[in-house]
């Protein structure tokens, strides 16, 4: 009988040929998340391989600054199966980011480090500029020729991206070029449930959750750039989340999540406001009972949800696009356009970052 991994291996043989595999680990502070991929026509790539566990990093950081002992094993632990993925596939190029709760955590540096010696894996923390550039480079392609704007956002466990991008005049291949202002709310999922409380989410509270978001958003002095360009037709926000994916599961009635039928694509602002009224219908028990919801969720969603509609608030759009895709994409685009994987460089190479072959 032939093994699994002699199996894996051939596969990978047969996919790669003479060609080399791309890595981009995401450590968040709610979710640990890997991607393998290969390169195809300029602008794609082909997913060898995937990983996604949620391991909430940043728990109780709210209160105490640091990362916990009971966060920090869970993480070692999915860590120490990205690094076996890793090794199994032969990763050439990769790159391994840790975002909010270890770049806020007074012991996140120390915590970089012990994985760097229990694990094998050297994670860099990224700052947010950085974070919000990588979303938008990880949608590209869910940006239509005929757009000229989009409000793209990202919100994460302990933080939220958002990035206005205006493509009225121009278009290169690295959308992130468009970005033309953008901002990084210090609050996410897991930061905004813990201050409000997470189980029992009444109307009021979800409306101050809602106005708590929407002042950090006042903040943001860039927020109506776009200007006339919001009033265009082809004007839409787009929306990289656990929050969002999820939101268009529950519309979709799915049984069990399926990326084909979510990522890409639309949903009605009557839809999503219609869904966040049913959520906030229900108890916790409810939303652990819905299967595209689950006990991993359940206590999250609706602060989700209130970040999201914060950012609807600011900028009203008649529909969303759904991404399922973000920091990894991202990552995976910059490091094959920087090392000619597409057998051309972006205009805006120069940008990115250098990144080592890999090292494992």
């Amino acid at each position: 009988m032939v093994s699994v991994s002699k199996r894996k291996n051939s596969y990978l043989s047969e996919v790669l040929g003479s060609g080399h595999l791309y890595a981009a680990l995401d450590l968040g502070t709610n979710n640990c998340r890997l991607l393998i991929a290969a390169p195809t026509k300029p602008g794609y790539f082909r997913v060898i391989d995937t990983f996604s566990r949620i391991i909430r990093l940043g728990e109780g950081m709210g209160h105490t600054r640091c990362l916990n002992n009971e966060a920090m094993n869970r993480t070692i632990k999915a860590l120490k199966v990205c690094r076996f993925k890793l090794l199994q596939a032969n990763v050439t190029y990769q790159r391994l980011i840790a975002t909010e709760a270890c770049r806020l955590a007074d012991n996140g540096t120390d915590f970089i480090d012990r994985v760097s010696r229990e694990v094998g894996l050297e994670l860099e923390i990224i700052d947010r500029k950085t974070e919000a550039r990588l979303a938008v480079s990880g949608c590209g392609t869910l940006v239509g020729q005929k757009t000229e704007a989009v409000v793209l956002f990202d919100i994460g466990g302990g933080s939220s991206e958002i990035a206005l991008i205006d493509i009225s005049k121009r278009r290169s291949p690295c959308l992130a070029e468009h970005i033309i202002a953008w901002t990084s709310l210090p609050v996410g999922v897991m930061t905004l449930a813990e201050h409000f409380g997470n189980e029992i989410v009444t109307k009021k509270n979800f409306a101050l959750m809602k106005d708590y978001v929407g002042k950090l958003l006042d903040t943001f002095s860039e927020r109506y750039k776009l200007g006339h360009l919001t009033n265009h037709p082809s004007f839409y926000v787009l929306g990289t989340s656990g929050t969002i994916t999820t939101l268009a599961s529950i519309y979709l009635n799915l049984e069990r999540y399926d990326r084909d039928r979510i990522d890409g694509m639309w949903l009605k602002s009557a839809d999503i406001t219609r869904i966040i009224e049913v959520l906030l219908s229900w108890d916790m028990k409810q939303r652990i009972a819905n299967p595209c919801i689950g006990a991993d969720r359940a206590d999250l969603v609706l602060a989700g949800c209130a970040i999201l509609e914060a950012i609807r608030s600011v900028w009203p759009s008649s529909r969303l696009r759904v991404a399922d895709r973000g920091l990894r994409e991202g990552i995976l685009t910059e490091l094959m356009y920087q090392t000619g994987a597409w057998h051309k460089q972006s205009s805006s190479s120069a940008a990115f970052e250098s990144i080592a072959p890999a090292k494992v």
